[in-house]
């Protein structure tokens, strides 16, 4: 089993995905006490630090939303 993500369940309890090498079945299990806290704060930003697109889609999207609109465009 390896550990993939974390996920938080409504009540704030954060739950550890894990992935098994072999067959691909995911199970979420509790966080234990003695879980290394710097790995599952890695393991929740990862999203954020490796995002699915280039970042420059951002900036390009930001840009297109702040140009004003044109008069002539009516």
């Amino acid at each position: 089993m390896e550990p993939v993500a974390v996920c938080v369940r409504a009540d704030g309890e954060w739950m550890l995905v894990h992935r098994c090498n072999g067959c691909d079945v995911v199970h979420l299990n509790r966080i234990a006490g003695d879980d290394n806290p710097l790995a599952l704060m890695h393991l929740a930003v990862r999203p954020l630090a490796q995002p699915p697109f280039p970042l420059e889609w951002l900036i390009c999207s930001q840009a297109h939303r702040q140009q004003p609109a044109r008069a002539d465009a009516e």
